[in-house]
């Protein structure tokens, strides 16, 4: 269970995740080795999945994103994993959602540019059979982040004294 101390090393993590252990657990009020045992534990529990740098999509030539629409007439287990396969396959593919509704499934793609994303489209379509295609691109970014909104963390009640 998440208490209230692991809320707010997962804060300061999702914000930055090179800050130093034993800065961290004095953020937070704690020592370095029970901080980075909660740390640990969270990792083991799959709370933290990995650690990653967020990079500048311009800085990478990936400046355009598009947000790729799919429908299909085929609703096999077989079938969607093929497609997720073939999803994998494409490093283009940032995100890939199974989704409710009229769209099937929704990716996020980012390329260089359009004439990128044209070569990625004419890829896909040879790999797998799908009955619609839909993209929108974004025109410009107004939000973005990496990090969850820890609030909805059921918080661990302290527990009663034994003795």
């Amino acid at each position: 269970m998440i208490d209230r101390i692991d809320r707010r090393i997962l804060s300061i993590l999702q914000e930055d995740s090179t800050v130093p252990v034993a800065e961290i657990g004095r953020r937070v009020g704690l020592s370095t080795t029970p901080c980075w045992r909660r740390i640990q534990k969270m990792e083991e529990d799959g709370v933290i999945t990995r650690r990653v740098a967020v990079l500048d999509p311009k800085k990478v030539n990936a400046k355009v994103t598009a947000f790729v629409a799919i429908t299909t007439n085929e609703h096999t287990d077989d079938w969607l994993r093929k497609f997720a396969d073939v999803i994998r396959e494409f490093p283009e593919v940032v995100e890939f959602y199974r989704m409710a509704g009229q769209v099937d499934y929704l990716l996020r793609v980012a390329v260089p540019d359009i004439d990128a994303y044209d070569d990625f489209y004419k890829r896909l379509i040879a790999k797998v059979n799908i009955a619609d295609v839909s993209t929108s691109f974004a025109m410009e970014q107004i939000k973005y982040t990496t990090e969850l909104p820890l609030s909805y963390i059921v918080a661990e009640k302290p527990k009663a004294n034994m003795s």
